[in-house]
């Protein structure tokens, strides 16, 4: 009988884990996901950011609108441009990069948070029009990071 009581709470459990929301990352140090893996993921979604917009400004010009699919590119825009601003903030800015006293490594997070504060503001804009000058300034901004952030000599493809 005990058996069986602890059998139905790790399925009751297991059930209840399955109806939860699953995040880019379960802020414990695993070290399961991979930092040049996030860096090309935001890569991807800048380019489906761009397909968005390009899609939208064609929709919107048409002599008659399809607005279904207008708003489900419009969405589509807003949904990669979220991811981007999730991974840099609960992935870069929350886990990788550490507090430090380290004055030499302070200098160089500092550098890296505002690379990625800039990045969530372009991703901000980039929902709120159609303007291809975020999608280069954001693909600039993620250059910068990278090469910042891996250094001098770390191979990775963006």
């Amino acid at each position: 009988m005990r058996k069986l009581g602890i059998g139905l709470v790790i399925i009751v459990l297991s059930v209840i884990g399955l109806n939860n929301s699953s995040f880019a990352h379960c802020e414990i140090p695993c070290g399961i996901y991979g930092d040049s893996v996030r860096v090309a993921l935001i890569a991807e979604h800048i380019g489906t950011i761009e397909k968005s917009m390009k899609q939208i400004s064609e929709l919107s010009v048409e002599k008659t609108v399809d607005y279904n699919q207008l708003v489900r590119w419009v969405s589509n825009k807003e949904e990669h441009a979220k991811k981007i601003q999730e991974i840099a903030t609960q992935y870069f800015m929350f886990q990788r990069i550490k507090l430090t006293d380290d004055s030499a490594v302070k200098a160089k997070n500092q550098k890296l948070l505002a690379k990625l504060h800039e990045l969530c503001v372009y991703a901000m804009k980039a929902k709120q029009t159609t303007d291809l000058v975020y999608i280069e300034k954001m693909r600039k901004v993620l250059h910068d990071f990278s090469h910042l952030y891996f250094g001098k000599g770390h191979k990775h493809k963006h």
